[in-house]
C-alpha cells in the first residue's frame, strides 16, 4: 500500500507541474496580441477494484459498497479560452481587430492556410497586406503604391484614395473564417492556429454575417489573460505540488519505520 501511495503522489506532482507550465505560458503571453489563455483539465486515472459493490459477501448477502482504490491523476487536455480580449486603440490604419467570433486567414509558405486573431498587419514591398512574418492575408489584398486614406469597413471592404483619382477605389474584401469547434484548432506558434479534424472545416464569409465578428480598423485585440487570476491559480498549483511532495516524504518515513521494525 505505501508504494502505491508513492505512485499516486508522483502522478499528482506531474499533473501540477504540467498545470504550472500552462499558467507560465499564459503569463508569458500577457502582452501578445490576440492571445487566448489555456486551462489544464485533469482526470482521474484508472481505479483498482478490490471489491465491487453488489458482490456477494455471503450466501445470503451482498456488499453495499465497494472497495475502489484510485491510481492518481493525469492531465486530460488543455482548453483554449476564447473569450474576447479588450480592444486597444493604435491609430494605425493597417491594425485590425475582430470584435466578436472568427479568425483572419493567412497563407503560410507552401500554401497552407492558418488562422489568427492578431491583426497587426503591414504593407509589403509588393503592396500586399501581410503579417509581421511576411505571410499574406487571404484573400490577398494589394494596396497600390501612392495610395492614401486607406479605409477598412466593419464588413471587411477595403478602399483607398489612388493618386489622380477623386473617388476612393475598392481594393477587395477581407473575409473571416469561423469553425464549428474552434477549441479543436491546433496552436502552431507565431499567433497561428491550423485546422484539424476536431475543429471542422472553415466556414468563410464576410465579417458580421452568421455570428462572425466585425472588423475594427485602428484597433488591436489584447491578450485575454487576467494576471490576477493566473497568480491565484499559480499559488493554488504551488500549494497542491507542496502537498503531494509532503505525501511522498510521509510515505517514505512510513517505509523506513516498517523496514526498521520488521
Amino acid at each position: 500500500m505505501p508504494s502505491s501511495a508513492l505512485h499516486v503522489a508522483r502522478t499528482g506532482l506531474e499533473a501540477q507541474d504540467t498545470r504550472m507550465r500552462v499558467i507560465a505560458n499564459n503569463l508569458a503571453n500577457v502582452g501578445t496580441t490576440g492571445f487566448k489563455r489555456d486551462r489544464a483539465n485533469f482526470a482521474t486515472l484508472a481505479y483498482q477494484d478490490a471489491r465491487v459493490a453488489g458482490q456477494q459477501s455471503s450466501n445470503e448477502t451482498a456488499f453495499a459498497t465497494g472497495l475502489n482504490l484510485g491510481t492518481g491523476v493525469g492531465v486530460q487536455a488543455t482548453t483554449r479560452i476564447d473569450t474576447q480580449g479588450s480592444l486597444q486603440t493604435t491609430g494605425n490604419a493597417l491594425d485590425l481587430a475582430l470584435d466578436g467570433d472568427g479568425y483572419f486567414q493567412v497563407t503560410l509558405p507552401g500554401g497552407q492556410l492558418a488562422y489568427t486573431r492578431a491583426g497587426n498587419f503591414s504593407r509589403s514591398a509588393e503592396g500586399l497586406l501581410v503579417t509581421a512574418q511576411g505571410y499574406a492575408l487571404n484573400p490577398a489584398i494589394t494596396i497600390p503604391e501612392g495610395a492614401s486614406a486607406i479605409s477598412i469597413s466593419q464588413d471587411g471592404t477595403v478602399s483607398a484614395t489612388i493618386a489622380g483619382q477623386t473617388e476612393p477605389a475598392g481594393l477587395g474584401q477581407i473575409t473571416i473564417a469561423s469553425f464549428a469547434n474552434p477549441g479543436g484548432l491546433q496552436s502552431r506558434g507565431d499567433n497561428f492556429l491550423v485546422e484539424t479534424a476536431a475543429s471542422g472545416a472553415a466556414q468563410v464569409g464576410a465579417p458580421g454575417e452568421l455570428g462572425r465578428g466585425n472588423i475594427r480598423q485602428g484597433f488591436l485585440e489584447a491578450s485575454n489573460v487576467n494576471v490576477v487570476e493566473e497568480l491565484v491559480d499559480m499559488i493554488e498549483t504551488q500549494r497542491a505540488y507542496e502537498i503531494n511532495s509532503k505525501m511522498i516524504s510521509a510515505v517514505d518515513e512510513m517505509l523506513q519505520n516498517a523496514n526498521q521494525t520488521l
